[in-house]
């Protein structure tokens, strides 16, 4: 073990004016500075002190968020047993180990590749084509409340097998989940009535099996095990933030990037092909979930740093992929920079099980605007920017636009 001196408390850095609209200099000061400080990345002024950890470091550089993601048994994730864990019930986010791997195993039966391949002409495109009717006409949009909020609402919605009439409601108890820093008794409200909700949907699959995620879950089976009730509806539970809230950001992200960058959009108008790569430049450059966090489960040294049992480590994704000792430039939105993998979907154990999901529905997104809108343009009175930390997004895209054909 190393034998730094700890920092005082005079010594942690506090967060700068600015920071939930640009978080990207105060990360690149960190990085400058080590690959891991003691403080946090986290904004908890509005989140209440029973839920604020005391013990906290944050890792910034590539190389340290990329190995506290790859040692499960230093550094756990327990600590989401004590935050949303609270809210979604136990779940993959908080399990480690055999049991992690057991119910993954169990789950991923929802997310096979062959679902895939059939979601996404039979589910995603019209989902994604019958919103775009909806103000193609208009010539103008804000394509956050008329596009990149509502697709991955509607498509996950669909791929639960839930009816459509329920979706604002499902909706609005989604929005007060994973808003439990802010008003804990509404998210403790929405679990419940999630849970029932859900239970309902399960009794009914059992009865009538059902070609969707759901039915899928409840028929699940690995050498004689199934999913208990409790696991399923925490899953699903967790399905919320996880699918619903990345995928509008990261779509939302790589949006407002290109419309600001309109050489690289052009490209990507032009050349079909270079849509893949500007998603992942996209996810890189502008990380829809900049933070996750692990607990120490014991004494334990990183980046020169001597980290105590029982502290909090944020892992902050969002500086990790802009390392410049990972990419040249790595402040510069760049689509056709050679690919280096970033680390948006976590990294070892606890890698993002619907990251392909992700990937085709938003690949499917800028694929269909591409194909009937022209002369797409970014309004910039209404101030258009990505907000947020460690959720980040567009305020709003307003955009003026020609139908093709």
């Amino acid at each position: 073990m190393g034998t730094q001196t700890q920092d005082t408390d005079a010594d942690v850095p506090q967060l700068p004016a600015g920071y939930l609209r640009d978080p990207y200099p105060f990360f690149a000061e960190m990085r400058a500075r080590h690959g891991l400080f003691r403080g946090t990345v986290m904004d908890y002024s509005k989140t209440p002190e029973s839920l604020r950890p005391t013990n906290t470091y944050a890792a910034v550089s590539f190389d340290s968020v990329n190995k506290v993601f790859r040692d499960g048994k230093v550094f756990n994730s327990t600590i989401y047993d004590a935050t949303i864990g609270l809210f979604i019930g136990p779940s993959l986010l908080a399990m480690e180990g055999k049991v992690h791997w057991d119910h993954r195993n169990l789950v991923s039966a929802a997310f096979k590749s062959k679902s895939l391949s059939r979601w996404e002409p039979e589910v995603v495109r019209p989902i994604v084509n019958g919103l775009i009717d909806e103000f193609i006409d208009d010539g103008q949009a804000d394509l956050v409340k008329a596009f990149t909020f509502e697709f991955p609402t509607r498509v996950i919605t669909r791929l639960l097998g839930l009816p459509e009439e329920d979706l604002a409601d499902f909706r609005r108890r989604a929005v007060q989940l994973i808003s439990y820093a802010v008003n804990y008794k509404k998210a403790f409200e929405a679990s419940e009535a999630l849970k029932e909700y859900f239970m309902v949907q399960i009794d009914k699959r059992r009865s009538k099996p059902t070609d969707d995620i759901i039915g899928d879950l409840v028929t699940a089976d690995i050498n004689g095990e199934k999913l208990s009730d409790e696991a399923i509806y925490s899953f699903l539970r967790l399905l919320l933030p996880a699918g619903l809230e990345t995928t509008y950001r990261s779509s939302g992200n790589l949006l407002y990037l290109l419309l600001t960058h309109p050489e690289q959009f052009a490209a990507v108008q032009a050349d079909r092909d270079l849509v893949g790569p500007a998603i992942e430049e996209g996810l890189r450059c502008e990380t829809p979930l900049t933070t996750v966090q692990r607990f120490a489960s014991e004494d334990s040294e990183l980046e020169g740093v001597a980290i105590p049992a029982g502290s909090v480590i944020d892992l902050c994704i969002g500086s990790a992929n802009r390392d410049g000792n990972r990419w040249p430039n790595s402040e510069d939105f760049d689509i056709f920079r050679k690919h280096t993998p970033h680390i948006s979907f976590a990294a070892g154990e606890h890698t993002c099980m619907g990251l392909h999901l992700a990937r085709m529905e938003t690949r499917v997104a800028v694929e269909s605007l591409l194909d009937r809108l022209t002369n797409i343009t970014l309004r910039s009175d209404d101030d258009p920017h990505i907000h947020g930390q460690p959720f980040r997004s567009p305020t709003s895209l307003p955009v003026t636009f020609d139908a093709v054909g």
